[in-house]
């Protein structure tokens, strides 16, 4: 049996990660909750990861804004 050091998805997944400078992340629909205000990568699993590395959970967030400019 041959077992590959390469993840089955490969590159495909980084298809899926967004990424956003300025963003302001929302825990509720209010936006009275703010969990995070900068740059924010959404991965395909629906995780936020914030610049210091920690990830927020799909569960945590209720919408992101994004801004352009």
């Amino acid at each position: 049996m041959v077992i590959s050091s390469e993840p089955v998805w490969g590159d495909a997944v980084d298809q899926f990660v967004q990424e956003y400078d300025h963003a302001i992340v929302y825990a509720d629909i209010d936006q009275e909750t703010v969990l995070h205000e900068g740059a924010v990568r959404v991965l395909a699993n629906g995780w936020v990861e914030l610049p210091t590395g920690r990830l927020l959970s799909p569960d945590a967030v209720h919408h992101i804004d994004t801004q352009t400019g």
